[in-house]
């Protein structure tokens, strides 16, 4: 069975720091595309970062580069998202998910997903 933890979630101060990560089981993680994935109250799923299998292509969505770090380890099966200068609109549910498509058309990112995780509640405010 498929399965994701993410955690690292929590209350931060404007321009704080957090950690997130998400462990994998029940499949092959080293060779799937993993991507972090937010939904923010009232709002549409909205993709954050993503990452190849060896963990040396990343992408980011526009609002977030510069500030957050995708990155993997495969040999703990866990992915990870680093996210400094947070702001309040970082506010939402981060949720790890599992590509089964992606495609990079015109400078746009997308992907299809197949499994994801429950999320990690982030919070940004004063």
């Amino acid at each position: 069975e498929v399965q994701f933890v993410e955690s690292g979630g929590d209350l931060v101060q404007p321009g704080g720091s957090l950690r997130l990560s998400c462990v994998a089981s029940g499949f092959t993680f080293s060779r799937y595309d993993m991507n972090w994935v937010r939904q923010a109250p009232g709002k549409g799923p909205e993709w954050v970062a993503a990452i190849d299998v060896g963990g040396l292509s990343t992408r980011y969505t526009d609002s977030v580069k510069g500030r957050f770090t995708i990155s993997r380890d495969n040999g703990k099966n866990t992915l990870y998202l680093q996210m400094n200068s947070l702001k309040p609109e970082d506010t939402a549910l981060y949720y790890c998910a599992r590509v089964s498509f992606s495609r990079y058309l015109g400078g746009r990112y997308s992907a299809e997903y197949d499994y994801r995780g429950q999320g990690t509640q982030v919070t940004v405010s004063a």
